[in-house]
Formats: C-alpha cells, structure tokens, sequence
C-alpha cells in the first residue's frame, strides 16, 4: 500500500494506473475509519483492479469550527484499516496542499443540495461537491462508493457527477449498523456512555414510523409522530424530520415505493442523521 501526500503525487500515480488499463475503485473518506468504511472498501475491492482511499478532513464543508477541530483523526488506526481492506494507494493531503493560498473557486450545487442538510447548514454542500470534484480530479476513479447513510450527499454526488460530466459511476453502499441499530458514524465515538444508550432510540423510532407508513398513515402524521418521539429521546435536540421522493428529495404529502423518511438530531453535543426507506425492510 502506498501513501500519497499530495495532489501531484496522487495524479501522477493516477496516470500511471490509466496507462495500464487498470480500473479503479475510490472510497472518499474523512477518517476515523469504521466497519461502514470497511464495507465501501471490501466491494470495491471485488469490483476494481485497484482501490483508493482518500482520508482528509474537509474544512470547508464544516459550518461550525469546533465540529472541525474535535473531529478525529486516528492516522496510523486508519492506514491499518486500509491495509487490512487491500486498498492500494491512501491519498492523505493537507488542508493548505488541497486549499492553498489565492483559491478562489467553489462548486455551488442547487436542487437536491437545497433542502434539509443544504437548509440546516448553509455552505456545508459547496464544500462537499468542491472537494469531491477536487478528488475524482485527482484519483480519476472509474467507480466511487458512498454509503447511503448520507443519503443527501449521495444525491448531490449523483447530480455532481451527471452535471459536470464527470464520467465517475457512483455506487451507493447499504448504511452499516451497530448491534441496536444505529448507524454508524465517525462522530458516534464523541457520544458519551449515557448518549450512546440514547441515541440506540434512533432505529427503533425510524421503525416506527416504517409501521406507520405501511398502515396508511399521512407523511404529516409519520413526521409528527417521529419528531415528538426524537424530543423524548434523552439529551436530544430535533433538527429536522421529512418525508421526500428519493430521487427528486422533494417532500410527498403520501409515503410511497420511493419515499424515505430523512432525520438529523443532536445528542448532546453531536449531530446524527439517519434515513429510512419506509415501505422498505425494517431496521430491527
């Protein structure tokens, strides 16, 4: 497994793999590798000749600064990790080498970036669609994996990629899942012990509201329910809960084949999301 500091070093091992006709798997990550991680590396290791992984913590899609300075950053646990997955280049940039001094160009997308996380916080897609335009410039991957617990970003990428031609096939991977449900997360190792038993509320709150939809309930009765159920939760705050079409992500009066119930709370001082597709498989 080779290390690449820099974007120069990244796109030259990229041209070289280009040269050999080899295809390429890429996994964006900001670090902190988990088994959801893990999972986005195993199957692009079964569907590619070579995989990358990106680990670089991304200043600018961070609304508040404390979230940026006390997100984790195990380097040497995650190179274990992408070793341990196969992974055959780990491109791990500097925000100055990625942002450096007189940059001024930003990617500003609009439509699915425009609603819950886009409204919630302001710039945070900007940041996310610059820096994965950035990467795929400088991977040049023939596949890229998200997982689909980022739901929102997904799409985003989605239309990143359809609208700037961009040539990446995106890959949307199953959102992995802790023993009581909750997905998993970077973030979830900031919880507290007593914050980690609340927030395994979540999966079954989402079930419920899975229930709901397969019994004919309104998308407005499901929200209602969902959002008074969250603000029981213990240390939590409701940022958003909604009901959209999951390709369009606009908001539906009646769940349907394609509606997916979207939430994002805090605990404590942490922000979860999560989704769930609600005429689709339970969690629990």
């Amino acid at each position: 497994m080779i290390l690449l500091r820099t974007p120069d070093d990244m796109l030259a091992w990229s041209k070289s793999r280009q040269a050999s006709g080899k295809s390429c798997g890429f996994v964006p990550t900001m670090g902190a590798l988990h088994d959801g991680h893990m999972a986005l590396m195993r199957i692009a290791r079964e569907q590619c000749d070579v995989v990358v992984v990106s680990i670089f913590v991304n200043p600018t899609q961070f609304n508040q600064p404390a979230d940026f300075e006390t997100y984790p950053r195990p380097e040497s646990e995650d190179l274990a990790v992408c070793k341990a997955c196969g992974v055959d280049a780990v491109f791990m940039p500097t925000a100055e080498l990625m942002y450096p001094n007189g940059y001024a160009t930003m990617v500003l997308p609009e439509g699915v970036a425009d609603s819950m996380e886009g409204a919630s916080r302001p710039g945070h897609f900007a940041g996310v669609a610059t820096i994965v335009t950035k990467l795929f410039n400088c991977v040049a991957p023939d596949r890229a994996y998200f997982g689909e617990k980022d739901f929102q970003q997904l799409a985003v990428v989605k239309q990143l990629v359809r609208d700037l031609n961009l040539g990446v096939h995106v890959i949307p991977v199953s959102t992995v899942r802790d023993h009581d449900g909750l997905a998993l997360s970077s973030r979830n190792a900031r919880l507290s012990e007593k914050e980690r038993v609340a927030a395994g509320m979540l999966p079954t709150i989402l079930t419920e509201a899975q229930a709901m939809a397969r019994d004919g309930h309104q998308s407005s009765d499901v929200v209602t329910h969902v959002s008074t159920r969250l603000r029981d939760v213990a240390y939590s705050r409701v940022d958003y809960v909604t009901i959209v079409d999951g390709d369009s992500l606009a908001t539906v009066d009646t769940p349907g084949t394609k509606s997916v119930l979207a939430i994002a709370v805090w605990v404590g001082d942490v922000r979860l999301i999560d989704n769930v597709s609600l005429l689709g498989e339970p969690l629990l």
